[in-house]
C-alpha cells in the first residue's frame, strides 16, 4: 500500500519528523525501511533523515501483510456496519468471542470470521487486526483496521481517549438519578482469573451513564466509558447496586441468557479520508425483546 503527503511549510523538515506528524509510527518506519517497503521523496528512495522542502511529496510504501497459519479461517457470516479501504466495522452477536481462545482447536471468533472474509474477498492485506474488543456475551460494534497503518492510527486515538464508544445496558432495579458518574478503582478478584472487583489497590476507572427509560424492576441506560478496564461497566453497575440483567458473574438477575450490554455507537477520526467516522448499531434483538415484555 502507498500513502503520500505533500509538505506545504517553508521551513525544511526531516522526512521522519513529517511522517510522524502524519501518524507514521517508528514501527511502520522499520517495516518500510527493512521489511519490504520503501520511503520515497518525489518518487526517489530516501532515508528518514533527508530534508523535505516546500512542495515535496513523500510516499510511504508498506508491503502486503500475509495471513498467518496460527489463526484459523472460519466461513461463518459477519454483520458489516461499515467498510472502506482502511476499516471494517462489525456488529458482533452475543455468544461469539472477539478473538479466538488459546485452548480451542477450531476457533469461531470474529477474528476467524474476518480472516475467512478477507480470503473470500482476496484482499491484499490478510492479517486480521482488531482495535476494539467486547466480552463474548456483549454485543455490538467492533473495529477491525484493514492494514497495519490503520491499526497504528486508531491505537493512538484509543490511548489518547479520542475514540468515543457508547453502550446501552439494562440494569436490575430502578436507578433514581437521571445522570451519574461512577468512579471506583478496579482490580482482579483474588479468587478468579477472569472476574474483577472494586478495590482500593486497583486501577482508576470512571463510567458515566444517562437513564433512558425506567421500568418496574429494570432501567435502560446509555453508558460512556472514560477509562477502558476489563468488565468495567458490569462491575461498576454491580457496585452501584444495579447489576446488569443476565450477568451471572456479577450477581445480575435472570431475564437474558447473557449480560444485557450492547455497544451501539462509535466515533473516531480517519486521516485516510480526513473525516470522522460516526456509526450507530441498533440494540440487539434479545435486549429489545426483554424491554418489550416490560412495557
Amino acid at each position: 500500500m502507498r500513502f503520500a503527503w505533500t509538505y506545504h511549510d517553508e521551513v525544511p523538515i526531516k522526512v521522519r519528523t513529517f511522517l510522524g506528524m502524519n501518524g507514521v509510527t517508528r514501527s511502520l518506519l522499520v517495516v518500510a525501511k527493512y521489511h519490504g517497503g520503501d520511503i520515497l521523496l518525489n518518487g526517489d528512495h530516501v532515508w528518514t533523515v533527508n530534508l523535505m522542502h516546500t512542495g515535496d511529496t513523500v510516499t510511504l510504501v508498506l508491503p502486503n501483510e500475509e495471513a498467518t497459519d496460527r489463526v484459523d479461517s472460519c466461513s461463518a457470516p459477519i454483520d458489516i456496519i461499515y467498510e472502506d479501504d482502511d476499516y471494517l466495522i462489525l456488529n458482533k452477536p452475543a455468544g461469539v468471542a472477539t478473538v479466538p481462545a488459546h485452548h480451542v482447536v477450531t476457533a469461531d471468533s470474529l477474528v476467524n470470521r474476518v480472516k475467512g472474509y478477507y480470503q473470500r474477498m482476496n484482499y491484499p492485506d490478510q492479517v486480521t487486526h482488531v482495535a476494539t474488543r467486547l466480552d463474548k456475551d456483549t454485543s455490538g460494534i467492533v473495529i477491525f483496521p484493514k492494514h497495519r497503518f490503520a491499526h497504528a492510527v486508531i491505537d493512538q486515538q484509543l490511548k489518547q481517549h479520542r475514540v468515543v464508544k457508547k453502550y446501552q445496558a439494562i440494569t436490575s432495579g430502578v436507578i433514581p438519578a437521571n445522570h451519574g458518574l461512577i468512579e471506583a478503582a478496579l482490580e482482579r478478584d483474588p479468587d478468579s482469573f477472569v472476574k474483577r472487583q472494586v478495590g482500593t489497590n486497583g486501577k482508576y476507572a470512571t463510567t458515566e451513564y444517562w437513564v433512558k427509560q425506567r421500568f418496574t424492576d429494570a432501567t435502560l441506560v446509555d453508558v460512556m466509558l472514560h477509562t477502558g478496564r476489563t468488565h468495567q461497566i458490569r462491575v461498576h453497575f454491580n457496585f452501584l447496586g444495579h447489576p446488569l440483567i443476565g450477568d451471572q458473574m456479577y450477581e445480575g438477575p435472570t431475564g437474558l441468557e447473557r449480560q444485557a450490554l450492547h455497544c451501539y455507537y462509535v466515533k473516531f477520526f480517519s486521516p485516510f479520508k480526513n473525516q470522522y467516522i460516526e456509526l450507530t448499531c441498533e440494540l440487539a434483538d434479545d435486549m429489545k425483546a426483554f424491554l418489550m415484555k416490560k412495557v
